[in-house]
């Protein structure tokens, strides 16, 4: 029989992502993602797949939203437990004038809850 999963260390690890995308911090994305984790996304029609190195490299190089005092905005919009290792959450989060809409599905293995895919979507750009 599975032991009882409790929201807490999965929410932790939705905030070290949240941290990592706002502060560009690449050791902390480092550490959400599972090594072997790859992201998607469907732009005109066509499957974009970028493997969490690149998506790190890419992260590391950005202005983050921290340096140019944006207020955080990040929220869970849904967490789907599947086991007691293994969930999906809904977040939406805002990065400069861009708000992502993701679904980040996790497993809770020897490193913790980590993220082992992510599907995202550009919800809507700010003026």
């Amino acid at each position: 029989m599975e032991k009882q999963h409790t929201p807490t260390d999965l929410i932790k690890a939705v905030e070290t992502y949240f941290d990592a995308l706002y502060y560009c911090n690449t050791e902390l994305l480092n550490k959400v993602f599972h090594k072997d984790s790859s992201l998607f996304d469907v732009d005109q029609g066509k499957v974009f797949v970028e493997p969490i190195d690149s998506f790190s490299r890419d992260v590391g190089g950005r202005v983050s939203p921290a340096s140019v005092k944006q207020e955080p905005e990040a929220e869970i919009l849904m967490i789907d437990w599947l086991s007691a290792h293994c969930a999906t959450v809904k977040i939406r989060i805002r990065a400069h004038k861009n708000i992502f809409v993701d679904h980040l599905a996790f497993v809770n293995g020897e490193h913790g809850w980590q993220i082992v895919s992510k599907i995202w979507h550009l919800e809507s750009v700010m003026d």
